[in-house]
């Protein structure tokens, strides 16, 4: 149980963004409570891919990704029905996945002294000129200097998100396979972007030996295959025979797919001359990517960073950090929902094959723009 009590910091949410807030400013000696509604570790719908720009976070962070087991990716493939193109990283990217990497990052978080609670959620937040208060499920009130928002794409009452105009017809999905060995060893080494009508899917190695397989799929489209995963993952398998392939003699790793509804692609925070300071949003709750571009790991991580480091250096005010977090991560976002609505209709996926066939170059180019910047990164480590 929680009694009523003053924090410095709270942090809501152990994920990506939550943790790393919490690293850099319980190593800085502040006072850090991170409250985490999960008892115990639990995967997530993500597709597990780490940019160079994550790898550098977690490095900073004190993450052995080598010693986590965390699989090598050089090249990108894209695939439709029969045909696919292929190209080379403009890096070299790692696959780990959320249930390993998040718990890596809590015993970060509380060797450096943040003290951790597990299994309480919070059930709102409110927030006045000098302090903001958080309710917990099965506890008192708890009043802070700041709280840091970091429930990934669920709201917390009180503190919702502004989602209108996003794009949120949209269901992911995501199950880890133990592949056949000869689909294991073709695997390695690459991300493969399925193309499929009604939405894409993203298949990758991860620790291991694991395959994960995450897809985002229009509510439409899963209506028509009859709301089943089995059917539409022949659906997709129908239309790839390569997923088809990959997928022969794989054994679920999952009772079940793992499943999220109505995510707000293309949301961006816009700041408020009127909103409360104390408050950060981090991660989805700042900005939420469409996963076509595989950079959602990176933004999150550099959300909790930069957070962290503007908490340093300017106290709590929030606003400083809202600004300069939607410019750090604006142009990637808009970018990625331009990508996700052309990808949803079959014209579009044509298109944007036969570009990227046509011109190979094209693929590297995009996964360059949609990453954070290098100076954003910069910025954000030298400031923590």
């Amino acid at each position: 149980m929680i009694s009523g009590r003053k924090e410095e910091i709270v942090i809501v949410g152990g994920g990506l963004a939550g943790t790393s807030a919490a690293c850099i400013l319980a190593e800085a000696g502040r006072s850090v409570l991170l409250i985490e509604r999960d008892a115990e570790p639990r995967h997530k719908v993500c597709g597990e891919f780490l940019s160079i720009e994550a790898q550098t976070y977690l490095t900073r962070l004190g993450i052995d990704l080598e010693g986590l087991g965390a699989s090598r990716i050089s090249r990108l493939r894209l695939i439709r029905k029969r045909k696919l193109t292929e190209v080379a990283l403009p890096f070299a990217a790692r696959g780990l996945s959320r249930r390993t990497l998040d718990e890596a990052l809590l015993d970060q978080a509380r060797i450096r002294g943040a003290r951790i609670i597990r299994g309480q959620a919070v059930r709102s937040i409110s927030a006045d000129p000098s302090q903001v208060h958080a309710e917990i499920a099965a506890g008192d009130p708890i009043s802070a200097d700041a709280v840091f928002l970091a429930t990934g794409k669920h709201d917390v009452r009180g503190m919702k998100r502004a989602s209108a105009g996003t794009m949120d017809d949209l269901i992911g999905f995501k199950v880890h396979y133990r592949l056949a060995m000869r689909q294991q060893q073709a695997l390695e080494g690459l991300v493969e972007v399925i193309l499929f009508s009604g939405g894409y899917a993203g298949l990758q190695m991860v620790e291991h030996g694991i395959a994960n397989l995450c897809l985002v799929v229009s509510r439409t489209c899963f209506d028509q295959v009859g709301k089943s995963w089995d059917a539409l993952l022949d659906h997709i398998a129908s239309e790839c025979p390569h997923l088809a392939e990959r997928l022969q003699g794989a054994q679920s790793l999952f009772e079940r797919p793992l499943a999220i509804f109505q995510i707000p692609y293309g949301f961006l925070h816009e700041p408020d001359s009127s909103e409360q300071q104390g408050l950060f949003r981090l991660g989805d709750q700042v900005g939420v990517i469409p996963s076509f571009t595989g950079d959602g790991m990176s933004i999150a991580l550099h959300s909790g960073c930069l957070a962290a480091s503007m908490y340093l250096a300017h106290g709590r005010t929030s606003s400083i950090f809202h600004h300069r977090i939607r410019s750090d991560i604006q142009r990637s976002i808009r970018l990625a929902s331009i990508l996700n609505r052309a990808v949803r209709h079959a014209a579009g996926q044509q298109a944007v094959f036969h570009f990227c066939r046509t011109w190979p170059a094209a693929m590297q180019h995009v996964t360059t723009l949609t990453r954070v910047h290098e100076a954003s990164v910069h910025r954000a480590l030298v400031a923590s």
